[in-house]
């Protein structure tokens, strides 16, 4: 009896040696020890190849990688991801574990596979004591991943002002730029981290940095030129941005090809977008809203009539002409009413056109939206846009260079209440009821003779129609669009 219950112990005891990486998954922290005592294999590994030492790292266990280590663990067994204990201790920021595995011959140097290194984990994860204790066992600053990143960009775009310190300080190089024009600088304005943006300007960081790269766009929604300013401000870091402004940022920067205050009209106010969800605008971080923002950019120099470039683009398919627009104009165009009447507070021109001679009121009527459902600004925000600008003046009757008026405009954006809001406000037919450039009327328009959306807006034609009846013309009917010359524009 008492030989057969040597065996079974001896059995349970295999087992259990057999088992130690496991053992340490689950945290059975007396197991493991007791298996160390006994001499187990401790670089046994299991199917992925995570050894105990793998998992005491990772579950922060300082005491039972001190043990495995001095009970001849290996160090830079690295797992089928690549993966080290070393990179395991970084990421949870543990100094006394990563100073362990150091001081037992790790790699300060180790890369995961896709070249992120242990400094740039450790960097990333913020912990300063863990990052010294690095710096002292020779790890290299500048190293890259496979994307060109540095530890000091992941610092940055975490935030982590006290290890940005720590690794400049040992010549980390604070303007390395990415293909795809990012610096430390502009991670940090995007991600908001105020405490990080000024380390680095202390430390020589351009304040006027911007995206620059030798292809013509820096990437989807950052082209050339965009700076630190207009990363915090599209993404709602309005007090940021107004603090880089401070620091001798351009409040006029125009370099993307629009100012803050232009591309603040689209970031107050986005597209719809062609789903269901649509797009919102950045949630606010700090003291300042982004009408508080418009305050400040002025107080610091910001032109409110400022004009867009020839090269600038309308920030939507077939949109109305961006070049020589206004932020007012552009406000318009989305009837931020809120934005408009700010601007006009602090001296923005509200008759001023764009290029092409097309008006505020025009622009808030919906000239050029192809995209009704699509492009910002609802049917009764358009409608009380236009009676504000009315109420300041604009003129009804106006026509641009294109042949098109504010009622082409309605007609554009399908807004059966601003046709009759025209109407009423003295829009004249004989003015309106004219071909544009294209040979499109308002009611051709209405009719869905454009390019982009061109389902037909029955209520739109419908207040055309009436309208022209009143005046005693007779709506002609649609034309064969069939039978229309393949003409540019025609779809």
């Amino acid at each position: 009896m008492r030989l057969h219950a040597a065996l079974v112990f001896a059995a349970l005891s295999l087992n259990v040696l057999a088992d130690l990486p496991t053992d340490a998954e689950m945290q059975e922290w007396p197991a493991v020890s007791a298996q160390i005592s006994a001499k187990a294999d401790l670089n046994t590994a299991q199917a992925d190849g995570s050894t105990a030492l793998h998992w005491a790292a990772y579950h922060d266990k300082a005491d039972i990688v001190t043990q495995l280590l001095e009970a001849g663990a290996k160090t830079d067994t690295a797992n089928r991801y690549g993966v080290t204990p070393l990179l395991l201790a970084c990421q949870n920021g543990s100094e006394e574990i990563v100073r362990s595995l150091l001081n037992a011959g790790a790699d300060a140097n180790v890369k995961q596979r896709g070249g992120e290194t242990a400094l740039m984990i450790a960097s990333r994860t913020g912990k300063p004591g863990a990052v010294k204790a690095l710096i002292e066992k020779g790890a290299k600053m500048d190293a890259q991943d496979r994307t060109g990143q540095t530890a000091l960009m992941w610092a940055a775009a975490e935030g982590h002002a006290e290890v940005l310190e720590l690794i400049i300080q040992k010549g980390a190089n604070v303007n390395h730029r990415l293909k795809s024009g990012f610096t430390a600088l502009l991670f940090a304005a995007r991600e908001g981290k105020a405490a990080a943006v000024r380390m680095l300007l202390q430390h020589g960081a351009d304040v006027k940095d911007a995206i620059v790269t030798e292809e013509k766009a820096g990437g989807r929604d950052a082209p050339n030129g965009t700076s630190a300013v207009l990363l915090a401000m599209e993404n709602g870091h309005f007090e940021l941005a107004i603090s880089i402004i401070k620091s001798g940022a351009d409040p006029n920067d125009i370099r993307s090809g629009f100012t803050a205050l232009h591309a603040l009209t689209w970031v107050r106010k986005p597209p719809h977008g062609d789903d269901e969800s649509g797009q919102a605008p950045p949630d606010t971080h700090g003291r300042l809203s982004s009408l508080d923002f418009i305050r400040e950019i002025v107080k610091e120099g910001a032109d409110v009539n400022g004009p867009l470039g020839p090269n600038a683009r309308a920030k939507a398919f077939g949109a109305i002409s961006f070049n020589q627009a206004t932020p007012f104009l552009l406000a318009s165009r989305n009837a931020d009413l809120p934005m408009m009447k700010l601007l006009i507070e602090l001296g923005a021109d509200p008759m001023r056109p764009n290029a092409d001679g097309s008006t505020p009121l025009m622009a808030a009527a919906g000239l050029g939206c192809y995209a009704p459902d699509e492009e910002a600004g609802t049917e009764d925000e358009c409608v009380a846009a236009c009676e504000y600008l009315l109420s300041l003046g604009a003129d009804v009757n106006a026509v641009d260079k294109k042949h098109q008026t504010a009622m082409h405009g309605a007609a554009y954006k399908s807004l059966p209440k601003v046709v009759q809001l025209l109407a009423a406000k003295g829009a004249k037919i004989e003015i309106w009821n004219q071909k544009n450039n294209k040979g499109w009327t308002p009611l051709l328009l209405a009719q869905g003779f454009r390019p982009g959306n061109f389902k037909p807006s029955a209520p739109t034609i419908e207040a055309i129609s009436e309208i022209m009846l009143a005046n005693g013309i007779t709506p002609p009917p649609p034309p064969d669009r069939d039978a229309l010359p393949k003409k540019k524009g025609y779809q």
